[in-house]
């Protein structure tokens, strides 16, 4: 039998997924006005404001300070209708989603799932990088997303629920080893947002990135290599607001033949290149640097 606590806590989750569902049925102006006024306040309030204007400073120290506090307010405007477009999701058709997302070079993850070889698809977090959730309505192949659990339970299952909506299997950054290596069925490609900062007790990379030594997790060119992946990186750009073009770049077709530290280095100048085409896209409110 339930417990108090546990039924009060599945109401309030309840109630939670109908709040946001009713919301997602809003009108895409409606959201994106609601946007704006969140830009509003995180902007002018100062989310988070000091660490991303120093971020943006220290990657680009050839800008000025106006051009700096441009790309700062731009990164905001774009970062508070991310959400919204997320909320959209929740409802929208896959049809119109799918229209709003333009994939370049899928031929080149066919290639390698003809040969019956897992792809390691490595991404930083530009533009809005949850629209990837479509992407299993685009290919043929099991497309895996591996993910870092939220502190939040009502934000993790909620999160995780919007992610699976369109068959994109979610598997826990724990697990991700055992199951590629342990994996008898076909092959699928493993979504892996590479970008965030390693704890000081996890095996690392250190190299130059953004004009600053930065340190990258070893976990996933290591689990690359064992497995004897191919490595693929996806390049996200926004052509237009609410539309987004990911291009598939390919880092190596046999993890196994690369030297150590080559595919991480390989991913750090290609989400350079990425971040440099659109600058106000990368996540800046994350402390890269610490």
């Amino acid at each position: 039998m339930m417990s108090v606590k546990r039924l009060v806590k599945e109401a309030a989750y309840s109630i939670l997924c109908f709040v946001v569902y009713a919301l997602s049925r809003l009108p895409m102006v409606v959201l994106y006005s609601l946007a704006s006024f969140v830009f509003l306040f995180t902007y002018h309030i100062g989310y988070r404001k000091d660490v991303v204007i120093q971020n943006i400073a220290r990657s680009f120290p050839e800008k000025r300070y106006g051009e700096i506090q441009a790309i700062a307010k731009k990164f905001y405007s774009c970062f508070t209708a991310y959400f919204a477009e997320i909320l959209k999701s929740i409802s929208a058709p896959t049809a119109v989603l799918i229209e709003k997302i333009e994939f370049e070079n899928l031929e080149l993850i066919n290639k390698h799932i003809n040969a019956n070889r897992n792809i390691i698809a490595c991404l930083g977090h530009c533009g809005n990088w949850e629209m990837l959730n479509v992407l299993p309505y685009k290919l043929p192949h099991p497309v895996y997303a591996v993910f870092k659990p939220l502190k939040s339970d009502f934000m993790n299952r909620l999160m995780t629920t919007v992610r699976a909506r369109f068959g994109l299997l979610l598997i826990p950054v724990a697990s991700v080893v055992r199951h590629m290596l342990s994996a008898k069925s076909q092959p699928g490609i493993y979504l892996f947002l590479a970008d965030q900062s390693p704890s000081l007790k996890e095996e690392s990379y250190r190299l130059s990135f953004l004009n600053q030594k930065t340190y990258f997790f070893s976990g996933m060119e290591k689990l690359a290599r064992k497995g004897d992946t191919a490595v693929i990186y996806f390049h996200i750009t926004q052509p237009s607001k609410g539309h987004y073009k990911v291009v598939c770049i390919p880092i190596c077709s046999r993890a196994e033949s690369t030297i150590d530290g080559e595919i991480t280095e390989k991913y750090a100048a290609l989400l350079t290149e990425n971040i440099q085409e659109e600058p106000y896209g990368w996540l800046w409110t994350h402390k890269r640097w610490k």
